[in-house]
């Protein structure tokens, strides 16, 4: 396995599934990615907008496992960087066994894993049946029908993995480049596994 690192950076001012692909972000303690429809201090996800508006916002940055493109080969896809919304795009690193809490130092900015990401029906909007490469039943088998809702009684209930990436937000700003090393740090223990935000 190669030495973590990022491989892609992407934003986009406007709230659409993908973003674009850029040569480097700007990260901003507490607040997110520089030109990022989902920066801020409060929530900005709109379906939690529309929710509670004063929620704080714990998806400032979504980083994403370029290991998923593979799976999605596998299943007939090609994605490219940025076309499932991340920010972030690594290698090399386990992001979805990683701890809530843990820091990845990103050759200077510091982010801090806030938890999963839920994947909803919009992964299907974009290509017809891509849901099933981001999310699965415990068993690993994939599945075409959406992740409950986090706010349900379903969520808690329904066991399934989700491999749509992981929610951080900005612990120390800068700007982040491809090709920049990844440092993690774990927090102290008993360790908490990252949930849905």
């Amino acid at each position: 396995m190669p030495a973590p690192h990022v491989v892609a950076v992407s934003r986009d001012e406007t709230h659409r599934f993908s973003k674009v692909p850029v040569e480097s972000i700007t990260l901003v303690a507490g607040l997110g990615v520089l030109g990022d429809a989902h920066a801020g201090t409060l929530v900005q996800h709109r379906s939690r907008v529309r929710r509670d508006p004063n929620q704080p916002n714990l998806r400032q940055v979504h980083l994403l496992h370029s290991e998923v493109f593979e799976d999605a080969r596998t299943m007939g896809y090609e994605l490219g960087p940025g076309d499932l919304g991340e920010n972030i795009l690594t290698a090399g690193i386990d992001i979805l066994g990683l701890p809530a809490g843990t820091l990845l130092d990103l050759g200077g900015p510091v982010v801090r894993l806030t938890g999963l990401r839920n994947p909803c029906s919009q992964i299907n909007t974009f290509r017809a049946g891509l849901l099933r490469v981001v999310l699965a039943r415990a068993d690993g088998t994939p599945t075409d029908q959406p992740a409950p809702s986090t706010a349900s009684p379903a969520a808690a209930s329904t066991p399934v993995i989700r491999k749509a990436g992981v929610m951080a937000v900005v612990e120390h700003g800068g700007d982040v480049v491809p090709g920049r090393g990844i440092v993690v740090t774990l927090p102290d223990t008993p360790h908490t596994p990252l949930a849905p935000v």
